[in-house]
């Protein structure tokens, strides 16, 4: 083991970042180390953040890791590719430099934590239809209390793969009058949810979508079997929601579905209140944990983890002191 801290945070987006700070701010011994492909990467902004709603996800990422370095915590580029326990200590091994903005790069190497946070998020699957992915954070989107604003009043298409097209179709009326629900894979919806969607001037247009289409100025709509193209300026899908947790599978944790029902949508990493999961000393925070949570919702989780940490911390010492 090279060096030894107190905490390595595994993931340098809003919860790794805030979580770091508490421990910073506890004079913890705290790592953070940033492979720098945050989940919101594609998004032009970051909403519904009190004070920073319409703040560009980078600039966010980096006024965070100044605050962290302010208090003495360290934050580095870098790609933790295997953790492991070492006696009553974790062994992180870091992959080689990558530095830049967010650090000079660690380097290859292998340190020792008394804890670890693991924040590293989720990847969205995204629906195998051409286009889609290239328009994805653009005008492709997910979530109304995201991007719903952006796109008021404007044609959007709900691309139905699963059972929550329809919430999301209701959703987005809300913003704007010209919503269409696009059948494509999802099941038909059944007589009391057409009977909402008519309520609310939802129109559902038949037939599986064969590819979005685009132009110089953005997307110009869908290319329906059967049906030709239907004009739309944003097309709203489902991602399936699956977490990045391959490096906790050695330390004994696995994931657990999340369900719609009976519709699985995604997996997580089971936790508690503060993100203490099974293992002990392990805990986790953000998407990785809680697939819904928005970039507000996971600092504040960050912060509940980093609390619990350094409050466990204290704890041990106790013992061994005692």
């Amino acid at each position: 083991m090279e060096e030894s801290y107190d905490v390595v945070v595994v993931g340098g987006g809003a919860a790794g970042l805030n979580g770091a700070l508490a421990l910073a701010r506890s004079r913890r011994l705290v790592l953070v180390v940033d492979a720098g492909d945050p989940r919101n990467a594609p998004a032009g902004h970051v909403h519904n953040f009190l004070s920073r709603d319409g703040t560009p996800p980078s600039e966010l990422y980096a006024a965070g890791r100044a605050e962290v370095r302010r208090y003495g915590g360290r934050v580095e580029a870098g790609r933790v590719t295997a953790l492991a326990r070492d006696g009553d200590r974790f062994g992180v091994r870091i992959g080689a430099p990558g530095g830049d903005q967010r650090g000079a790069g660690i380097g290859a190497c292998t340190v020792a934590a008394r804890r670890l946070l693991a924040a590293t998020g989720l990847r969205d699957v995204l629906p195998d239809v051409p286009g889609l992915a290239a328009r994805w954070g653009v005008d492709v989107l997910h979530c109304p209390y995201c991007h719903g604003w952006e796109v008021r009043d404007k044609r959007i298409g709900i691309l139905a793969t699963g059972p929550a097209a329809v919430h999301q179709a209701l959703l987005f009326q809300q913003l704007s009058p010209h919503v269409t629900l696009l059948q494509h894979t999802g099941p038909a919806p059944d007589a009391g949810q057409r009977e909402q969607l008519a309520a609310l001037g939802v129109t559902v247009a038949e037939g599986e979508v064969e590819r979005i289409e685009a132009g110089p100025g953005g997307l110009t709509g869908v290319r329906l079997a059967g049906h030709g193209h239907l004009a739309l300026d944003a097309v709203v899908v489902a991602p399936r929601l699956e977490a990045r947790a391959e490096l906790l599978e050695p330390l004994g944790l696995k994931t657990a579905e999340v369900l719609i029902g009976e519709h699985p949508v995604g997996n997580r990493i089971e936790a508690d209140r503060t993100g203490a999961t099974a293992v002990p000393g392990v805990w986790v925070a953000g998407n990785l944990t809680d697939p819904q949570a928005q970039v507000v919702a996971a600092a504040a989780a960050g912060l509940m983890a980093g609390a619990a940490i350094n409050l466990d911390l204290i704890l041990e010492d106790a013992r061994r002191r005692g």
